[in-house]
């Protein structure tokens, strides 16, 4: 199976804050940015696998900053790390006040997929293969991550 370039896994989609995504306050619902995020990383992941994919978990997702009605959040994602059967994507949210142009960058979400073949089953990915510094901070970072999932994971059983 060939690595494969992070670049090949990114994914932007930029959406208006509208009533519906909003509660009583005029703030975005947490359940509505989580929704996009997970959608954003799926996306991300199936670009990398070329296969179909399932949500296998999410980090601890932080919201830094209120996104309000009316107000533009684009969503940045990309495959920072691989395993034999995972993908780790990293989404960023970003709200733009669509007048000013001002940004803020609002929440920040890891998410591990896993690759499934035609019956369902889980199967090997495609390494992804960093080259930029930047990439391969991602890498490594996204590996200690990977770690702590799994030893978080074994004080659970």
């Amino acid at each position: 199976m060939k690595s494969k370039a992070p670049k090949v896994s990114k994914v932007e989609n930029t959406y208006l804050v509208l009533p519906e995504h909003t509660n009583a306050m005029g703030n975005i619902f947490g359940g509505r940015v989580m929704a996009w995020i997970d959608m954003i990383g799926s996306i991300s992941a199936f670009r990398h696998c070329r296969s179909q994919v399932v949500t296998a978990g999410m980090d601890q997702l932080d919201f830094l900053y209120p996104v309000y009605l009316g107000e533009l959040v684009t969503l940045k994602a990309v495959v920072n790390y691989t395993s034999k059967r995972s993908v780790e994507v990293g989404v960023k949210v970003i709200a733009e006040n669509p007048i000013t142009g001002d940004e803020r960058h609002t929440a920040t979400a890891y998410l591990t997929f896993v690759s499934l073949d035609e019956e369902g089953n889980v199967q090997a990915v495609p390494q992804v293969s960093p080259k930029t510094a930047e990439e391969k901070r991602r890498f490594n970072e996204g590996k200690k991550r990977r770690s702590q999932r799994l030893k978080n994971k074994k004080e659970k059983d």
